[in-house]
């Protein structure tokens, strides 16, 4: 899928990025730094990590700059309140800077994260990919965890099959 236009895509990020912090919400605090094993990401961790990736590679590299990933640990956001604040102004930050692409900008070469050119498009487009494979972390975690979750899109796999089964009968 290729972006052409910058504002349908900010409308679906911000459509992506609820559905982000509707999951986030569900975490326990006292879980927030909870890993399914030693040497992996914490819940807290993925949180930060969507935040900070967002506004340091995403962002940074449309407005022109280079990335600049500081990590993803505790010292950025300490407890439950200012991970999801800090969620809240990784985010703000972004779509400001997003909010003033031109639609001629997305076919710009900015730069990747290994320092490589792509168009702001794909660049874009590899944001959403990388906030729902982590966002799908999050979700197996707090399965681990037994923690129950907001359906994706509204409906679990249960009650997708219901209707399939009532529309074959």
């Amino acid at each position: 899928m290729e972006i052409t236009t910058i504002q349908p895509f900010l409308d679906y990020f911000e459509r992506v990025r609820e559905r982000t912090m509707k999951l986030v919400k569900c975490i326990p605090p006292e879980k927030l730094e909870w890993s399914c094993r030693e040497g992996k990401f914490t819940l807290g961790d993925l949180a930060r990590h969507i935040a900070v990736v967002e506004r340091c590679l995403f962002a940074e590299s449309v407005k022109g700059g280079k990335n600049s990933y500081p990590g993803c640990g505790r010292d950025l956001a300490d407890g439950y309140d200012n991970v999801v604040r800090f969620m809240e102004r990784m985010h703000a930050e972004s779509m400001e800077i997003f909010s003033k692409v031109k639609d001629e900008d997305l076919k710009r070469k900015v730069l990747a994260a290994d320092g490589s050119t792509i168009s702001m498009w794909k660049m874009l487009r590899s944001m959403i990919e990388h906030e729902a494979h982590h966002r799908g972390e999050m979700y197996v975690y707090l399965g681990m965890l037994g923690v129950t979750v907001p359906p994706l899109y509204g409906m679990t796999s249960e009650q997708v099959r219901e209707v399939a089964v009532k529309n074959a009968g």
